[in-house]
């Protein structure tokens, strides 16, 4: 939750937990799912890349279910939306 607090120190060593945290089991996530190492280097770098650009961590609520639940859907998202672009969709 801090993660999605703004640029604090706090919220700085949030993202980097995040990241270090989450970052190989989205990775195996997306080669599970039949894609080249490459491909889910690149995926898996353009969906943290995305998450923290945007607003979605402050999005995220305890009240609403577990995070990780909500960084899958988020990722899942992420990933329709990719194949969307590149197939023209």
């Amino acid at each position: 939750m801090a993660a999605g607090d703004g640029d604090s120190l706090q919220a700085c060593e949030a993202v980097e937990r995040l990241c270090r945290g989450y970052w190989y089991p989205l990775y195996a996530y997306v080669r599970r799912r039949g894609h080249s190492p490459q491909d889910a280097q690149d995926l898996t770098q353009g969906f943290f890349a995305a998450l923290l650009t945007g607003k979605s961590l402050a999005q995220a609520d305890r009240e609403r279910g577990r995070f990780r639940t909500f960084l899958l859907t988020a990722f899942d998202n992420f990933l329709h939306n990719e194949h969307d672009r590149a197939t023209g969709c």
